[in-house]
């Protein structure tokens, strides 16, 4: 395999597991990034560019970015952190106060705070979005504005699978005037140089390789993680009246994540689109200043993002989660680098962090979705040969 890129003194064994991902994981095409105290220490990538492609005719190019999946949800996570930062939103607020529309269906006490740990008792839709539907910001705001809670808000927490990207979507545009895409563009991905997207553009779509499944290839002794609740998400997915089915399935019938229609949506907790560059160097300018210039967050705002507001049974995901305001939090079901790790897996492969005791940034990214949620194998070879170099 013809692995491209660069890696500093004493990373060589992250470049050593990107390989074996290839050689022993079924891995089509990857690229991974590390920072370490806002510099970059790792840039790697190889392999076709297209899942079902190859790597003699298109191979994965120094510029090349995939759908993220759920991995956009810790970017997008960043932006109602931000806005508080700035004084703009108050996170204990009730969602009414700047979205009044949000208030129907029992939901005027649901606070910011209580959406952003999927706490707020909205993971379903009482009926599904077509991805036409899904896509029209206008539609699907009226659509979450009036769905009534599954639970009480507060009480429990589930994962958002998709209804968190209207959500989060509704509340920004509300405070700011801007769609949430335009904002991450404006404020987050142009004054830190990133090649990411929340919706596109059309003069982009070039750079985005095809993504699509591959076969689930795991050696001994390094196979992906398996936990056993008591009902697994596979059983409650194959049951069309779960929360599980229900949440992941709010948009119906499944888009083509390949569509450049999809890839141009603003659906900020499924359809970003990245490189493994960007996600690492965003999750840098959260720690601290990126190659001594820009820094996101204020120490406060690094404290709220890696501060735990959900543990527990998760009613969608079927397994215990934690969750802070918008991140996932290491543990069992999303292990991460350590215990002060915050980021979001993607669905099936990609994975964005920042580990404030380490000053270590992760980012990786990938054409071949696996079955798993959040824990993929070939991205956890990569972070356990970053925690043994540490």
């Amino acid at each position: 395999m013809d692995v491209r890129g660069t890696v500093a003194a004493g990373f060589e064994p992250v470049g050593d597991a990107f390989r074996r991902n290839f050689e022993q994981r079924g891995e089509r095409g990857a690229a991974v990034a590390v920072y370490r105290d806002g510099v970059k220490v790792v840039d790697l990538w190889a392999g076709a560019r297209d899942v079902d492609g190859n790597a003699a005719d298109a191979p994965w190019a120094v510029d090349t970015a995939q759908v993220v999946r759920s991995a956009t949800k810790g970017v997008a996570a960043a932006v109602p952190l931000l806005l508080h930062q700035r004084g703009q939103l108050d996170l204990d607020a009730p969602v009414g106060t700047y979205w009044p529309e949000f208030k129907a269906a029992g939901k005027d006490r649901v606070t910011v705070r209580q959406v952003l740990a999927h706490q707020a008792g909205l993971p379903v839709l009482d009926r599904p979005l077509t991805l036409a539907e899904a896509v029209d910001r206008e539609t699907a705001l009226r659509a979450i504005a009036a769905q009534a809670p599954v639970w009480e808000p507060g009480t429990a927490h589930g994962y958002h699978a998709h209804t968190f990207s209207w959500l989060l979507a509704g509340i920004v545009h509300r405070v700011t005037g801007r769609t949430i895409g335009r904002w991450v563009a404006e404020e987050i991905a142009r004054p830190l140089g990133l090649d990411l997207w929340i919706g596109l553009p059309a003069d982009e779509d070039h750079r985005v390789g095809r993504i699509g499944p591959v076969e689930e290839i795991d050696p001994p002794g390094g196979g992906a993680l398996r936990l056993r609740p008591k009902r697994s998400v596979t059983e409650a997915y194959r049951d069309p009246g779960s929360l599980t089915r229900r949440a992941f399935g709010a948009i119906d019938p499944k888009p083509d994540e390949n569509d450049p229609v999809y890839r141009a949506a603003e659906l900020p907790g499924s359809a970003g689109v990245s490189t493994a560059r960007a996600l690492a160097r965003f999750y840098a300018s959260a720690l601290g200043p990126v190659d001594g210039g820009v820094r996101l967050f204020a120490p406060a705002t690094l404290t709220l993002a890696r501060t735990e507001e959900s543990v527990g049974p998760d009613r969608v995901l079927m397994v215990g989660t934690r969750f802070g305001l918008g991140h996932m939090l290491h543990g069992p079901a999303s292990p991460l680098l350590g215990p002060t790790s915050f980021g979001h897996p993607g669905r099936g492969g990609s994975l964005g962090f920042a580990d404030p005791e380490s000053g270590i940034s992760f980012g990786y990214v990938t054409n071949g979705m696996r079955k798993t949620v959040t824990a993929d194998p070939r991205a956890q070879a990569l972070v356990r040969a970053v925690r043994s170099v540490l």
